[in-house]
């Protein structure tokens, strides 16, 4: 079926559509992993945007049931340049067009995303229309222009879990695949989970549930509108904040309950949209990037150490370092354009890193993080 792609400047992309007969708005960005594309779909941080991979060939391992990071996929459409005519690993379940139309996604194939690619990066992120339906190019152009964007708007509520729950110690273990059998085999035995936490779920993924339990962490997960109050109720020994999609600074609730988490003195890490809740909660503002960081291969530099980290992210919005006040550190920057990539508080027991240490997909360089977690609950 033909599909198309309307941006607010004007521009068409017009080529064959897969996955659902819809049509949706959102904002246009691009992600440049070369695999992972069903952790992508399914990561609630793309809420609200239309992802396009710049890897050419997206599809050809299919879909399976084990790698999903949340219950749904969560991106408003999905843009490739050619989808792969055959599914040939033995995990997969169904094709990517399969999924997409069970869930109820445009997709897009056959266009040029190079060029969308570098439109994206010379004029900044767009917002943008997708359709595999019908629909004028001089519509379709409206209804992108017509969209409010990301700005300003709390996606936050729609992706977090509504009620608090435990985490399942049976979805954490390392696992083995074995060959013509898509159930995960159980491998290394779990630590005693001696250390319990509660984790804001502003739009977790699945991968850092499982990396806290593997480090010994018992998580209580609570919505993300939980107060400090009702955080603290459980008597946890350290408080973990998740990523999670929008604008950060449309989330003034959950900023006023990092505030008193801040000030109870109790051990916190946050990472992605909780990192920049934690900047906020710090007095620091928030500002939003001109393309964002997605992908598997963004460089971070540790200054502390000058270690180098190769690392997953997905962001849109960013800190303010000029904004932060002199008790908060900036120790990790970002090697492509020098922003934030992690705060560490200088008298307190609390840091937060703008990227992904579950690595889900990407590099385990800062999986090291869970850990420093750990040992920083120990210490204190």
């Amino acid at each position: 079926m033909k599909a198309i792609l309307a941006l607010e400047d004007g521009s068409v992309f017009v080529g064959r559509g897969f996955g659902a007969k819809a049509q949706a708005c959102g904002e246009v960005c691009f992600n440049t992993s070369m695999t992972g594309y069903q952790e992508i779909l399914t990561d609630p941080s793309y809420k609200g945007q239309i992802v396009t991979m710049t890897y050419p060939l997206i599809g050809n391992y299919g879909v399976n049931q084990i790698d999903v990071e949340s219950w749904q996929p969560h991106v408003a459409g999905f843009v490739v340049r050619e989808l792969s005519p055959m599914v040939s690993s033995w995990r997969a379940e169904s094709s990517l067009a399969e999924y997409l139309e069970k869930n109820g996604i445009p997709g897009l194939q056959g266009v040029d995303t190079r060029a969308l690619t570098k439109k994206l990066r010379v004029r900044g992120a767009l917002n943008g229309f997708i359709s595999t339906s019908e629909v004028a190019p001089e519509e379709a152009v409206a209804r992108a222009k017509n969209w409010p964007g990301l700005a300003g708007v709390d996606y936050v509520k729609s992706v977090t879990h509504a009620e608090p729950f435990l985490w399942d110690d049976r979805k954490s273990s390392k696992f083995t695949l074995s060959r013509g059998s898509a159930s995960p085999v159980c491998g290394a035995v779990l630590p005693p989970a001696d250390i319990p936490i509660v984790a804001f779920d502003y739009g977790m993924k699945y991968n850092i549930l499982r990396r806290l339990r593997q480090h010994g962490f018992r998580t209580q997960v609570v919505p993300a509108t939980a107060t400090a109050e009702e955080a603290l109720a459980y008597k946890p020994a350290g408080i973990f904040l998740s990523n999670g999609p929008g604008d950060p600074a449309a989330l003034g609730y959950a900023v006023r309950a990092v505030s008193d988490l801040v000030q109870s003195g109790t051990p916190i890490f946050g990472i992605c949209l909780g990192h920049q809740i934690l900047g906020q909660a710090f007095g620091g503002k928030t500002f939003k990037l001109k393309f964002g960081h997605r992908g598997a291969n963004q460089p971070v530099k540790d200054l502390t150490s000058g270690r180098v980290e190769i690392t997953s992210q997905n962001h849109g919005f960013a800190v303010d370092p000029a904004t932060l006040p002199k008790e908060v550190a900036v120790e990790r920057i970002n090697l492509n354009d020098g922003t934030v990539e992690g705060l560490r508080h200088r008298r307190k027991p609390i840091f937060c890193v703008q990227y992904h240490p579950e690595a889900s997909p990407g590099p385990h360089d800062s999986t090291t993080l869970f850990a420093e977690f750990r040992q920083m609950i120990e210490k204190g």
